[in-house]
């Protein structure tokens, strides 16, 4: 796209009180949005409204509208066996992906035993994939996240029975 037509629609969101404007164009979507609601609880300075320009593709944007719900722990057969339990948690902020590509499997299920180095998910951070994975030995018994969920540093994504030392 040419950067004078976005610098355009910049100016005409900014001039209106239309808050979003998406566009799509050559298989690419633009979003632009003002920054006037702010829900992450992060705060804000008052003045001049900047709005922010978002490129995606458009296959990713229609995949991540569709969020399944996390899946819920099932009963463990040996659940009079007192076992550490364990979350592993996000280290850093970006999107969850359950799977390495859209048609693939998951990388683990409720049930799935695991050892340390399993990898359990992706987090995408600004383009780049991250590979999380298992810190211990253990049986995954939730996932707290939904495919293509945005998480936070330090949120938990598993709730996992720990089988091995800490």
């Amino acid at each position: 796209m040419d950067l004078s037509y976005v610098k355009k629609l910049i100016k005409l969101l900014s001039d209106s009180d239309v808050n979003e404007i998406e566009i799509e164009e050559d298989g690419k979507l633009i979003r632009l949005a003002k920054r006037a609601n702010n829900s992450y609880g992060i705060p804000t300075v008052q003045g001049p409204v900047q709005p922010a320009i978002i490129q995606t593709p458009v296959a990713t944007t229609l995949a991540l509208q569709a969020q399944p719900t996390p899946v819920p722990a099932e009963p463990h057969p040996q659940a009079g066996i007192q076992k550490k339990l364990h979350e592993i948690k996000s280290p850093i902020v970006g999107t969850f992906y359950k799977a390495p590509a859209p048609d693939a499997a998951p990388f683990v299920e409720v049930g799935s035993v695991i050892q340390p180095g399993t990898v359990l998910c992706i987090v995408e951070a600004m383009k780049l994939m991250n590979e999380i994975e298992s810190d211990c030995d253990g049986e995954i018994l939730e996932i707290l996240v939904a495919n293509g969920q945005p998480v936070e540093y330090g949120e938990p994504l598993f709730k996992m029975r720990q089988s091995g030392p800490a």
